[in-house]
């Protein structure tokens, strides 16, 4: 469980910052776990018992981040009636860049047409969304832009060691993407239909756990070598059982401090959408912050666990079905590698 100090939550003030649409892509091939059966020792019972998982898609060799974090993206446009120009800047969430340099996120602007955009790429795994969101958040309260894409775009089917039963059934591939734009007026109170307005956010990290979630391979420390590539230090690498422990106690903390921050309690929250890592780390998170099965947004089990991407692909199925209501607050959480952890309460 992190051992640093609880993080300050960090202040909403000035413009009001609103989510304004959402939008997302999952790759059309699904693999299920029947499909796994035959790539790996396992069964689909054994992966649904422990993970909730049923299926997830992947992403074909042709299609890179980039390329699922574009047609999030281009959603995200359409819904909000705009187009690449209106966007001032982009920001991309991502462990499976499409190469170390440039960033993803520059191959988006070019994809979109955003010329005027600011675009970097940001790394915190699994809390990356979050992380990118409230970045956003910052930029467009100090006025320094209007307009801001923010995407989560993962292609973790190529990282995974298709041999290792523990990690292979877990990971997915897809991209979810949000706007964000600030009011122009400061201390509005009312939240217009179709938007939601950032309430409180945290973010925070313990970096004296980094081996619990890693890709030992790549970079300066072991850059790609023959050795590297027989040692299998190019896949993803995970302590289960450590992570399940701290993911648990993470969350449940971040949520309850920024509760706190607003003046709430879980019983004010319609949503919590929280990455989808596994069904029982999200169910355990549910009982510990004494919430109802029904306040719990999943779509693990159709998606598995996809990083960054999660919680935009969450957002965007909740939203397009119609279940985010005028009134509604939603809590997204989040966990991932470093480690990290973030939250951030919004109102629709």
């Amino acid at each position: 469980m992190p051992t640093v100090a609880p993080p300050q939550i960090l202040p909403v003030s000035g413009r009001t910052v609103r989510l304004i649409s959402t939008g997302s892509c999952l790759p059309e091939k699904v693999l299920t776990n029947t499909d796994l059966e035959k790539m790996v020792e396992t069964s689909d019972e054994w992966i649904t018992t422990r993970t909730g998982i049923r299926e997830r898609r992947i992403a074909p060799d042709t299609q890179a981040s980039s390329d699922l974090a574009t047609a999030a993206a281009t959603k995200a446009l359409e819904s909000a009636g705009i187009d690449g120009s209106d966007i001032e800047l982009i920001i991309v969430a991502t462990i499976t860049p499409d190469m170390l340099f440039p960033s993803t996120a520059c191959l988006v602007q070019q994809n979109l047409g955003a010329s005027r955009a600011i675009a970097f790429d940001i790394e915190a795994a699994c809390s990356g969304f979050i992380y990118a969101l409230e970045i956003a958040r910052q930029f467009l309260q100090s006025g320094a832009v209007s307009t801001a894409l923010v995407i989560g775009s993962e292609k973790l089917s190529s990282i995974i060691d298709w041999t290792d039963r523990n990690t292979c059934v877990l990971f997915g591939d897809g991209a979810g993407a949000a706007i964000l734009r600030a009011d122009n007026t400061s201390g509005t109170t009312e939240t217009p239909d179709g938007t939601g307005a950032i309430l409180a956010s945290e973010l925070g990290a313990d970096g004296s756990r980094n081996t619990l979630l890693s890709m030992p391979g790549g970079g300066s420390r072991i850059p790609a070598s023959t050795r590297s590539l027989s040692e299998g230090l190019h896949f993803l690498k995970m302590d289960g059982k450590e992570t399940f422990k701290n993911a648990i106690q993470a969350m449940s903390a971040a949520a309850r401090r920024v509760l706190d921050s607003a003046g709430l309690t879980i019983a004010d929250v319609r949503w919590i959408v929280p990455h989808q890592a596994n069904q029982r780390i999200l169910t355990a998170v549910g009982e510990k912050l004494g919430a109802s099965p029904e306040q719990l947004f999943m779509n693990v089990d159709r998606f598995g666990n996809t990083s960054a991407a999660s919680i935009g692909i969450a957002m965007d199925e909740l939203i397009r079905a119609g279940h985010a209501r005028k009134g509604d607050r939603i809590l997204l959480l989040a966990f991932g590698a470093g480690l990290t952890w973030a939250a951030m309460l919004l109102e629709w």
